[in-house]
């Protein structure tokens, strides 16, 4: 089950918030809570495992609200499966970025295999075998110790009090600033910038990058009005931008980009732009691509969002000098990214690549046919439509990468309309301590042998 974004407001229904209900709390639902039932109304509780019993308080919600959204207060039966948070800033009403510290590493992904398996059911109509995964979220990273945090997040935004100028990160579908002095996840490279420590006046966010490449850092500041940037000195050297009243990003001093390394090859990833922020993402992304589309020379490929080039060059250093990459992608920064960072492939006629949207662009390139797709489309997925043009296309294997299950599922319905079925689904912890997992589905048009 999958909650709508946010609760119906009925202004005249009195206000459920801070009620407590005693509730049995049921299976994990798309979201990074569970659901409960009090007296036939639905409940989706965070901080709760499934079969526990807990006080539920609520969040979010009317008299007249279809559901309610609430935080397990109290656990009067605690699963087997519940450890105490190794973040003390984790919690009901504290900070809203991990939704699973209080379950075990293994029970993380197991919500998540129950997650995507009902959401491959609601939206797909595929059982796992169906969608040819074997039902499991691969671990990523090497086994820790008991209670130790894998710190694997290389990005961290950092949302500024804007009455202390104190950084911290934000509670649960709020505004509102949890003062953290360390976050747990955090990459090494981000912990030892300290912006924890120091005072951030007059910003609104301040986000920091550590490439996982290179010694590269940079933190990107958003002023809160008209506020003038304060002088950064960090306990490392970093490249510092700035965020205007129009969203556009300015460089204060050292480099607009950082270097990454991936898939053979340095990446220049400019103006805080898109790159996998889990430091094994990249190259287990590109391996899982590769494997399943077993790209042969000379073939033509499509890669549809392709970032800042990574699919496109590592199809393209696979399809030899007879083969063509086609890369569209709508970030006109990323596009001079990608074009630099495959400038040697496009510069022989191996690698093209376009701005523009994939669905505006794609029907004007001319293109009748093709061999392989990749596609890694944002949250909200591809779409019926640029599902059906890729169809269209007869490509003889796509990969697709997803962030989202539930846009997985839906664009795998739109697949199976237009022809085409899974013949591998994989699923990777690249989010661990949240409710995000990546997968990578390898399709067929259906009728092949397998």
């Amino acid at each position: 089950m999958t909650p709508p974004g946010s609760t119906p407001v009925d202004t005249e229904a009195p206000s459920l918030v801070g009620q407590r209900y005693e509730v049995e709390v049921g299976p994990v639902a798309h979201g990074g809570h569970c659901v409960a039932r009090h007296e036939g109304r639905v409940l989706f509780v965070r901080h709760a495992l499934p079969g526990e019993r807990v006080v539920a308080e609520v969040t979010d919600g009317t008299g007249s609200s279809r559901f309610l959204r609430a935080d397990a207060v109290e656990v009067l039966q605690p699963s087997k499966d519940r450890v105490q948070p190794p973040c003390r800033f984790s919690g009901p009403g504290k900070c809203g970025g991990c939704d699973w510290q209080h379950a075990t590493p293994g029970a993380q992904r197991k919500l998540k295999v129950q997650v995507l398996t009902e959401q491959l059911r609601q939206l797909a109509k595929l059982s796992p075998a169906e969608a040819a995964w074997d039902g499991s979220v691969e671990p990523v990273g090497g086994k820790l110790p008991a209670g130790t945090v894998p710190r694997w997040r290389t990005r961290v935004q950092y949302a500024v009090d804007p009455m202390t100028g104190e950084p911290g990160l934000r509670r649960h579908r709020s505004h509102d600033v949890q003062r953290i002095d360390g976050c747990l996840i955090a990459a090494p490279g981000v912990a030892e910038l300290g912006v924890e420590t120091r005072d951030w006046d007059g910003m609104a966010t301040v986000e920091a990058i550590a490439s996982s490449g290179s010694s590269d850092r940079q933190v990107i500041l958003t002023p809160r009005g008209d506020s003038r940037l304060p002088i950064v000195e960090l306990d490392r050297p970093v490249s510092v931008m700035r965020i205007d009243g129009h969203g556009g990003l300015h460089k204060v001093h050292g480099r607009s980009f950082v270097r990454e390394r991936a898939a053979g090859r340095t990446w220049r990833v400019s103006d805080g732009g898109f790159w996998q922020i889990h430091p094994e993402a990249p190259d287990l992304l590109v391996s899982a691509v590769l494997e399943g589309l077993d790209p042969q020379e000379g073939e033509n490929a499509l890669d549809l969002y392709c970032g800042v080039g990574l699919f496109a060059g590592a199809l393209a250093d696979q399809l030899g000098e007879d083969g063509a990459v086609l890369g569209i992608e709508s970030s006109k920064q990323s596009v001079a990214d990608a074009r630099h960072n495959l400038s040697d492939l496009i510069g022989d006629g191996r690698v093209r690549i376009e701005c523009d949207k994939v669905e505006r662009l794609l029907p004007r390139t001319g293109i009748t046919e093709t061999d392989l797709v990749v596609l890694d489309p944002p949250r909200a997925g591809a779409g019926r439509e640029t599902v059906r043009h890729l169809a269209g296309l007869s490509p003889r294997r796509i990969a697709y990468v997803a962030c989202d299950p539930a846009a997985l599922a839906r664009d795998l319905a739109f697949f199976a309309d237009a022809g085409y079925r899974p013949i591998s689904l994989r699923a990777f912890d690249l989010f661990p301590m949240t409710q995000h997992f990546e997968c990578v589905a390898i399709l067929e048009p259906m009728g092949l042998a397998r």
